[in-house]
């Protein structure tokens, strides 16, 4: 049993020894990657430090200028709502102008009908009735003389007295 403490020990020795060199070769490395990372730090920083002064110096530059341009822009948009304003009151004036016209000839149109209308009631009052009068009393005629010739004897053939009728209606 005693080799075994020994085989041990040793074991662990050599494990613990074998740890060692590998800590000691990770401290090595780890050293390196630091040196590594501090260049491309201070690489970086050397590159990038006059890009950030170049966009610095932009921003300076175009900052007056956006301010310029955002102020003109707000201009145009008064000027544009002061155009919009105009553009309402002239074409509301152009609206309650064309209602008022239409209005207008609404009344001359109603006007003119009802004269229209009026006529033809006077016309109709004064020629058409007449007209009338004067077709019934020729028919009543016309049947008065024909009953008076069929009493007479002369008689026709009834085609002859429809033909007959027919244009005396026409005429």
């Amino acid at each position: 049993m005693e080799t075994w403490v020994v085989v041990s020990v040793i074991i662990a020795s050599v494990a613990i020894v074998f740890q060692a060199a590998m800590l000691a070769m990770m401290f090595v490395q780890m050293r390196k990657t630091v040196e590594r990372v501090d260049k491309l730090t201070t690489d970086l920083h050397s590159r990038v430090g006059p890009i950030l002064t170049r966009v610095q110096i932009l921003l300076d530059d175009t900052q007056p200028k956006i301010t310029e341009m955002v102020a003109d822009a707000a201009h145009v948009v008064y000027l544009a709502r002061g155009q919009a304003q105009k553009l309402d009151r002239v074409v509301s004036e152009a609206t309650d102008r064309l209602r008022g016209q239409l209005v207008t000839a609404d009344r001359i149109l109603t006007g003119a009908l009802e004269t229209v209308e009026e006529a033809g009631t006077q016309f109709k009052r004064g020629v058409w009735k007449p007209m009338q009068k004067a077709s019934a009393i020729i028919s009543g005629i016309k049947i008065g003389l024909d009953f008076l010739r069929s009493r007479r004897g002369n008689r026709r053939s009834a085609e002859e007295a429809d033909i007959e009728d027919g244009e005396e209606l026409f005429i």
